[in-house]
């Protein structure tokens, strides 16, 4: 492998930063990883790609790993794109495709920024890590960590999903319950980093996890012929995933890849139990305000502060799109409809894209006949609290004989 990053860039002003030493964050505010792309336009054509691995680290020239032996890979990517007829006519669509990120590795799209930011920390000579979580990231960590041979130690709210819970420990991780959100994690982890000597791998602390979160972008415009959707929609936390997209977009263009220069339009989703980035949207803010007692049954959404604010914001208005929050009433049973229409394990930070496209359609934001892609970030499975309660049981009759005409009218 040969690496074709010249430099780190601060997000908030452009101050340059030196790539190949460990890096957290500029005034405050993430770095941008930068490539030399004229470089990477000589050395690789996009048809090149067919002849590689299945997997994330096809797109090499575009991420940051200079050793292969430095590359932790549990076989992440490519997650399938799913035309969706039956959900997409519910929702008055033609052509609707959901791009199932349940299927990689640990279950969610965490594994494609927590694999790049365990390589590249293995890479710069970390031994300990740490991260906040309020769900799916902290099982990713403890799995790469565990595959690279790293320590890591895991912080989760005390009501984090019991699944999400019990997966670090199960990869030996250090995993601890915290009372509160998963900014109070937050604080813990910046307070150890002296304490204990771990780096922080927060989202958007440092600038890998963006890097592999991109590749959700790459993988969509090579799946789609280099033909990229009308509109995007995308649950919205910490916002790695849609701000690393419109990178990949950006970077695709000045590469030439794209077969048009029509970019999607961005639609960051939110639940309305935790939606500071859809407040700030409609405010016309670039920076959101803290959103005060955050709850919502979609783990993932619940980040009342995003250090990222302002970089999703940008990339939603820089695409013509929006930031919208969906009723939280309306998050599980999108979850458990679009599950039994079209037997995708969708979760429910997704199930609020859903909410939201709807609405969209609707007012005509979005037009029936265009095309659309919403993301499914994790797996229901990962969610055992909110799934539906267990099955009856089959009537049997005193003789034991099955009594069917309870089992129809159990359906009816």
């Amino acid at each position: 492998m040969a690496s074709f990053v010249t430099h780190l860039e601060a997000a908030i002003d452009g101050t340059r930063l030196e790539a190949r030493r460990l890096q957290t964050t500029h005034a405050g505010r993430p770095l941008w990883v930068r490539y030399d792309l004229d470089a990477v336009r000589h050395a690789v054509r996009r048809e090149d790609l067919k002849e590689r691995v299945d997997s994330l680290w096809r797109y090499r020239e575009l991420l940051p790993v200079e050793a292969e032996e430095h590359v932790v890979t549990l076989g992440e990517g490519l997650s399938p794109l799913l035309f969706c007829e039956r959900l997409g006519r519910e929702l008055g669509l033609e052509r609707l495709w959901v791009k199932d990120e349940s299927q990689l590795p640990t279950g969610s799209f965490k594994a494609r920024g927590l694999c790049l930011a365990v390589s590249m920390a293995k890479e710069l000579g970390v031994r300990r890590l740490a991260i906040p979580t309020a769900g799916n990231a902290g099982g990713a960590l403890a799995a790469y960590a565990a595959r690279a041979g790293l320590e890591a130690f895991v912080f989760m709210p005390a009501d984090t999903p019991l699944v999400n819970r019990r997966e670090a420990a199960l990869y030996g991780a250090r995993a601890f319950l915290v009372d509160g959100l998963i900014t109070d994690c937050g604080a813990i982890v910046r307070e150890g980093a002296s304490e204990l000597g771990w780096f922080d791998v927060s989202t958007l602390k440092e600038p890998y996890r963006l890097e592999g979160k991109k590749t959700m972008g790459l993988e969509l415009a090579e799946q789609r012929d280099w033909r990229l959707p009308d509109v995007i929609l995308y649950p919205t936390g910490g916002g790695t995933g849609l701000i690393g997209m419109w990178k990949a977009f950006g970077e695709l263009a000045k590469l030439g890849w794209l077969e048009s220069e029509t970019r999607p339009r961005m639609i960051s989703c939110q639940s309305s139990g935790c939606s500071p980035i859809a407040r700030a949207f409609h405010s016309g803010d670039r920076f959101a305000q803290e959103f005060l007692g955050a709850a919502t049954v979609a783990s993932g959404l619940r980040v009342p502060k995003a250090i990222g604010d302002f970089m999703i914001l940008d990339a939603v208005r820089e695409s013509g799109g929006s930031a919208r929050s969906a009723p939280e009433a309306e998050l599980l049973p999108w979850m458990r409809r679009a599950s039994a229409l079209e037997g995708i394990a969708l979760c429910p930070e997704s199930a609020a894209c859903l909410a939201v496209l709807r609405e969209l359609v609707a007012t005509g934001a979005v037009d029936r006949t265009e095309e659309v892609v919403v993301f499914n970030t994790g797996a229901a499975q990962k969610y055992a609290e909110v799934l539906p309660a267990d099955p009856g049981r089959v009537p049997r009759r005193p003789d034991g004989s099955v009594d069917w005409a309870r089992v129809a009218l159990s359906y009816l």
